[in-house]
């Protein structure tokens, strides 16, 4: 267990090593700033690293994970990553990123008690109860799950639309798109979903804000 420890800093070492091999000034124009033009919001699942499957370096991309990648409203973690990220880093797209599998969306779709998490879950037992209608006329478990994992990403990136911060951008005319993809961990693809918000115009009136 400790050598298991232990080999995390011998590979962070050689890590190190390796980059300054490729260039010598790479930490050094790494600690200068950054300026990421992404925000992804996504699972906290150790298989679905952010950088790694989208091929972006350190720097580029600003990163938030939780449980079924969910934007809840009352989430201060959720919200003051959004803030910075949109407020003052000024990133152009926001990316909510589910995945295949998900063990958070796979638990909402079971009446089991697990724990404290069981509150998370109700924020994605609710998406369950928006789109019963649909998702009980999959038959098929498996293809009923892959569905509700993509419903999900969709009311995600709904709840962001609906964001005082996120609107704020869009009166401001700063450049701000939201997307909604599904990285599927059997083949390493990530699929658009075709959910993409540029304005309050992708959003119900009811959910318009007005700039204080």
């Amino acid at each position: 267990m400790e050598k298991s420890y232990k080999q995390l800093l011998e590979n962070n070492k050689q890590w190190v090593a390796d980059q300054l091999a490729i260039e010598p000034n790479y930490f050094d124009k790494l600690a200068n700033s950054q300026n990421p033009e992404y925000l992804w919001i996504g699972c906290s699942d150790s298989r679905v690293p952010a950088n790694i499957i989208t091929g972006t370096n350190p720097g580029e991309m600003f990163v938030h994970r939780n449980i079924a990648n969910m934007v809840v409203h009352s989430d201060m973690n959720m919200l003051s990553v959004l803030s910075y990220a949109v407020e003052v880093l000024k990133v152009k797209h926001i990316i909510v990123c589910g995945h295949y599998g998900c063990g958070g969306v796979l638990a909402a779709m079971g009446n089991k008690q697990i724990g404290l998490i069981d509150n998370w879950l109700r924020h994605i037992k609710d998406v369950y109860r928006y789109h019963h209608k649909e998702l009980d006329a999959i038959k098929n478990m498996e293809q009923r799950a892959r569905r509700f994992v993509e419903v999900n990403v969709m009311e995600q990136v709904h709840d962001l639309g609906k964001t005082s911060i996120v609107q704020n951008a869009w009166k401001n005319k700063q450049p701000l798109h939201l997307h909604g993809w599904v990285y599927d961990i059997n083949d390493g693809l990530i699929k658009d979903l075709n959910v993409t918000f540029t304005s309050t115009k992708n959003l119900h009136s009811v959910y318009h804000l007005d700039k204080l």
